[in-house]
C-alpha cells in the first residue's frame, strides 16, 4: 500500500513538473533569441523538444503567458510577446535589489568558515577560467551566489529572488553570468568584502555585478537582431 501511495504521489509530481519543463524550455528560446517577437509557437515541434504531450505544453504555454512571455491569439495558438530592452532590464533591476539585499545581509552575518568556502570556490572559478571550461565556470558562479544567499540566513527574501531568477532560463543564465565574471572582478571584491564585513561594498558590488549581466544580455540579443527591423515587421505581421 504505502510503495502505491508513493507512487501516486511520484506521478503527481511529475506532472506538476511537466508544465514547467516545457516553459523552461520556452523561456530559454525567447531570451536566447532563438525565437523572436511575433513568432507563433508550435505545440507539437515543442512537444517533441520536450518529450512530453501537447497537455502540459498547453500548460507550460499558459505560465508563459501569465509572465508576459507569449500573447495567445484565438483560434491562432501561442505567439511570441514583444520583449523590449527596457524588459530585460527591468529583469535584472529587479534581481539586483534582492540581490544587493542578501549580500549586505551576508557581509553582516558571514562566517569564517563561510568565507574560506567562498575563497575556495573562488580559486576553483579561477581556475576553470584560465582552462576556458565554460560549464564549469557556470555551476562554480551559481554555487557562488548560492553561498552568499545561504550567509545571509534570510529564507523569505531567498524565495522572492528566486522567484524573480526563474524568469531567467537556468543554462542561458548561468551563461551569461560566467562570461561576466570571467571578464571581470567582482567575485575577489566580493569575497574580500565579505571577509572585512563590509555591508556597503558588499551591496555595490553585487548590484554592479548584475546589472552587467543585463548590459551583456542585450548586446547578445542585439547581435543576434531581436530588435532589428525583421523583428519589427515579424510583429506587425502577427498582429
Amino acid at each position: 500500500m504505502a510503495d502505491e501511495v508513493a507512487g501516486i504521489r511520484d506521478r503527481m509530481s511529475r506532472r506538476q513538473q511537466l508544465p514547467e519543463e516545457v516553459a523552461s524550455y520556452v523561456r530559454e528560446l525567447i531570451i536566447s533569441g532563438t525565437v523572436k517577437p511575433g513568432e507563433f509557437l508550435r505545440m507539437e515541434r515543442i512537444a517533441e523538444q520536450v518529450g512530453v504531450s501537447n497537455t502540459p505544453v498547453r500548460e507550460g504555454l499558459l505560465v508563459l503567458k501569465s509572465e508576459g512571455f507569449v500573447q495567445l491569439v484565438p483560434r491562432r495558438g501561442f505567439v511570441v510577446a514583444p520583449f523590449t530592452k527596457q524588459d530585460v532590464r527591468d529583469l535584472f533591476w529587479a534581481q539586483a535589489q534582492l540581490a544587493k539585499e542578501m549580500a549586505a545581509r551576508a557581509a553582516k552575518k558571514i562566517t569564517p568558515e563561510q568565507v574560506a568556502r567562498l575563497e575556495v570556490n573562488l580559486k576553483e572559478f579561477q581556475e576553470a577560467v584560465a582552462s576556458g571550461d565554460r560549464e564549469r565556470i557556470a555551476d562554480l558562479g551559481y554555487a557562488f551566489h548560492r553561498q552568499i544567499n545561504l550567509a545571509a540566513d534570510s529564507h523569505r527574501l531567498a524565495l522572492l529572488l528566486g522567484s524573480v531568477v526563474n524568469h531567467l532560463p537556468n543554462r542561458f543564465y548561468a551563461s551569461i553570468e560566467a562570461q561576466v565574471s570571467a571578464t571581470g572582478d567582482e567575485h575577489p571584491l566580493l569575497v574580500e568584502a565579505m571577509r572585512r564585513h563590509d555591508v556597503r561594498k558588499a551591496r555595490s558590488l553585487m548590484e554592479h555585478h548584475i546589472m552587467a549581466s543585463a548590459d551583456h544580455l542585450i548586446d547578445i540579443l542585439e547581435q543576434r537582431g531581436l530588435w532589428d527591423d525583421q523583428g519589427a515587421d515579424a510583429r506587425e505581421s502577427a498582429s
